[in-house]
């Protein structure tokens, strides 16, 4: 299954990179990522889909909200279809 993540993360150099690495460090394939600005000039929205399971969709969203640097992991969409 597919499952879409929308994460708010503080605009700061390198926080891309940690949650990417986090992802690449445990092994979890990110099959869309895009970034924009908020309103908020100190804050970036990334909105990112990835492959797996519930129990894998569990330890994602577990492990992600333990950064530093997250502020709010959401998961907003599964399709079940792929």
């Amino acid at each position: 299954m597919k499952h879409t993540l929308s994460i708010l993360l503080q605009n700061e150099a390198g926080a891309l990179v940690r949650v990417a690495g986090l992802f690449a460090a445990r092994g979890h394939n990110i099959d869309a990522l895009s970034v924009v600005a908020t309103d908020d000039p100190a804050v970036s929205r990334l909105t990112l889909v990835v492959h797996g399971d519930d129990a894998r969709l569990a330890q994602i969203l577990s492990q992600t909200r333990r950064l530093v640097d997250v502020l709010t992991v959401e998961h907003t969409a599964t399709d079940e279809a792929t």
